[in-house]
């Protein structure tokens, strides 16, 4: 059984490992093109690629497989099953037909809901108590392949985009094996979405992050979870931006003007800052050019913070 693998962000490294570490024979790894990043701009690897370098893979990084060659070098390593997680291409047909098996994708939600590029922000967006995993067999739409599997999992309300995206991959890690044994052997047959029940979820842009203060503080507290670690939900203070990586919802009566930043006597928000409907309470912050801090030390260095209108 030989598996070509295609991922490319930290989502993608527990079911490779798996893979490597269960011994399937990984014959490949397919990620996205080495970036510039950073305040240097060095170039930086995937961490699918550093993952598979460590283990001694194959690594191909293809701008496009829409070209011939990519497709013929593709088909060179002769896979009987590529398993996909988090790619970032959307592969054309002429991928999809190399394995016996096909091209099996791993999709952050309970499909045939939250398709496309943020599922797991969108179930939090949505305030959702479920997500979960689905591995499908990938035809040439958008994330609306038969399924094979699909697995539940609880949405904590301290869970961000980044420590549920970290649960899902391990989950999808877990089913990885076994469903790989089940569908070679004929076992499951796919099961065809409900397309009356599709919803999608679109790119988040770096601008989202920016706070609405009109929001109510549950729509806001939902924001700041589903953009952390990225692009971080944030106001500014004193022409700096002002990143809000913790919070809690909490009532409020109205009594302040909207965006105002006011003290609270609760100990793990010290200060907050009036919505629409209630108070975002503020736990951990981040100024522009400083370290992430606790609220309460962020409120010795910053006393006229209190009083003050952030901008909306």
């Amino acid at each position: 059984m030989r598996v070509l693998f295609m991922g490319t962000p930290e989502f993608a490294v527990p079911p490779l490992e798996k893979l490597v570490k269960g011994q399937w024979p990984v014959v490949a790894v397919y990620t996205q093109p080495d970036k510039p990043g950073g305040r240097g701009r060095s170039i930086i690897m995937s961490p699918v690629k550093m993952a598979a370098l460590g283990f001694g893979l194959p690594v191909v990084q293809p701008g496009s497989l829409k070209e011939r060659e990519a497709v013929e070098k593709l088909a060179s390593f002769q896979p009987d099953v590529v398993v996909v997680a988090a790619f970032g291409q959307i592969l054309p047909q002429t991928v999809l037909d190399i394995p016996r098996y096909g091209c099996l994708n791993i999709h952050p939600s309970m499909l045939p809901k939250y398709r496309g590029a943020s599922p797991v922000a969108a179930a939090i967006l949505s305030g959702d108590e479920v997500t979960g995993v689905t591995i499908m067999l990938m035809d040439r739409g958008l994330d609306t392949g038969p399924i094979l599997a699909q697995e539940k999992m609880a949405i904590s309300p301290q869970d961000t985009t980044g420590s549920l995206s970290g649960k899902l991959s391990h989950m999808a890690a877990q089913m990885l094996p076994g469903l790989l044994q089940r569908w070679t052997a004929g076992e499951i047959t796919p099961k065809p979405q409900n397309e009356t029940e599709a919803t999608y979820s679109a790119a988040i842009k770096k601008e989202d992050g920016e706070i609405d203060w009109e929001l109510s503080a549950v729509k806001i507290w939902r924001r700041v979870r589903a953009f952390q670690p990225w692009p971080g939900a944030y106001t500014s203070w004193e022409g700096k931006r002002l990143e809000i990586i913790e919070a809690v919802a909490l009532p409020g009566k109205g009594e302040h003007r909207l965006g105002q930043a006011v003290v609270l006597n609760r100990e793990e928000a010290v200060f907050g800052v009036s919505t629409g409907n209630g108070i975002l309470g503020v736990i951990k912050v981040q100024l522009q050019g400083k370290r992430a801090m606790p609220a309460v030390d962020f409120l010795r260095g910053q006393r006229r913070l209190i009083g003050a209108v952030l901008p909306n």
